[in-house]
């Protein structure tokens, strides 16, 4: 079968390995360490595209905003969204036309100002993915308290296809087949290999690193509030083979 979509791409890699780690994460600000096999990873998805369909009623072909800061759940927001075939963006000034904005704790009052227009989804971003422990504004829905209600298997009522838009940048766009040839031409994650990394999963080098280790058989292991002390050992315990900062310790 040809894949062509991030869904047969997520199919394909939980039959070839389900056991192999897939998206790795650490705060160095708060000790937390996550690690998801490849089909735990798709539990999440799917799980997440079933809060997006049946929950929230969103159609393939609408428009995601994602604003979050380096996260594990970032990469499953990806997944989720492309999964029910929607199309992400991570730039706010298409929040007009979003029809779902996705933030953290940082931007759970800006956006809740206009959560009568379309749904707000927030995420404590708190260790092992917790609720917020104090209430979210009307209108502002917390993930962590309704995604684990959502069932383990997805069916998409409307599959996306490979000509569908999945991500809207600054530099135009990518449909769901250019995510995983661009990945393909380019990967950010080698081959077989383990990428270490502060990028933020959300964005155009996130995207290529996640996407190049789902096709080819890698991992990610990203990393928030990066300690330069602790990186070199990392790279060496996480048996990484290539890595990525957003910027070089002085």
């Amino acid at each position: 079968m040809t894949v062509s979509t991030f869904a047969q791409s997520l199919d394909a890699a939980v039959r070839a390995d389900p056991s192999r780690p897939l998206v790795t994460f650490y705060d160095d600000a708060t000790g937390e360490r996550v690690e998801l096999s490849v089909v735990t990873y798709a539990n999440w998805v799917s799980k997440t595209a079933g809060l997006l369909q049946d929950e929230l009623d969103l159609d393939r072909g609408g428009l995601l905003l994602v604003d979050l800061p380096p996260h594990w759940l970032g990469a499953v927001w990806l997944g989720g969204a492309w999964t029910a075939g929607l199309a992400v963006t991570t730039d706010t000034a298409l929040a007009g036309e979003a029809d779902l904005v996705v933030c953290g704790p940082s931007g759970v009052d800006h956006y809740a100002a206009s959560a009568d227009e379309r749904p707000v989804v927030a995420l404590s971003l708190r260790p092992l993915g917790g609720r917020f422990v104090d209430a979210l504004p009307r209108g502002v829905l917390d993930y962590s308290a309704v995604v684990l209600g959502q069932p383990d298997s997805f069916l998409a009522y409307d599959p996306p296809g490979a000509d569908d838009v999945a991500w809207r940048g600054v530099d135009g766009v990518l449909t769901q087949s250019g995510l995983l040839s661009g990945a393909a031409a380019d990967p950010a994650t080698p081959v077989g290999g383990r990428l270490l990394t502060d990028v933020n999963p959300c964005s155009p080098t996130g995207v290529r690193a996640l996407t190049s280790a789902l096709s080819g058989g890698g991992g990610v292991v990203w990393v928030a509030n990066p300690d330069p002390g602790s990186w070199e050992r990392r790279y060496d315990e996480e048996r990484a083979t290539a890595q990525l900062r957003t910027a070089l310790p002085s």
